[in-house]
């Protein structure tokens, strides 16, 4: 991907997201399409962060309850463990 615009498309706030913030580990909702080296580079140019790390994970979509005797089924998406350098913050993402 070429447009960093299209990769990250939003952080994931969470409990576990708090707590992985102090090890400086963020976690993003991105593109389904979007690799890892895409990703890094979204962060660092968004954020003017070094990234060391990133992990990622496709998250499988839940099914929902019985509409009329079928079930509904929520989307598959992806999500990304973006780690920076030891100490380093996102300053627009803390709260």
């Amino acid at each position: 991907m070429t447009n960093i615009y299209g990769v990250l498309l939003e952080p994931i706030v969470t409990e576990k997201g708090t707590d992985e913030r102090a090890r400086s580990r963020y976690i993003f909702r991105v593109s389904q399409r979007a690799t890892k080296i895409d990703i890094k580079n979204a962060v660092e140019e968004s954020f003017h962060v070094k990234v060391v790390d990133v992990n990622t994970v496709m998250v499988k979509g839940k099914t929902r309850g019985a509409i009329r005797g079928s079930f509904g089924r929520t989307r598959n998406w992806k999500k990304a463990y973006v780690t920076l350098e030891p100490g380093k913050k996102i300053e627009s993402l803390e709260a």
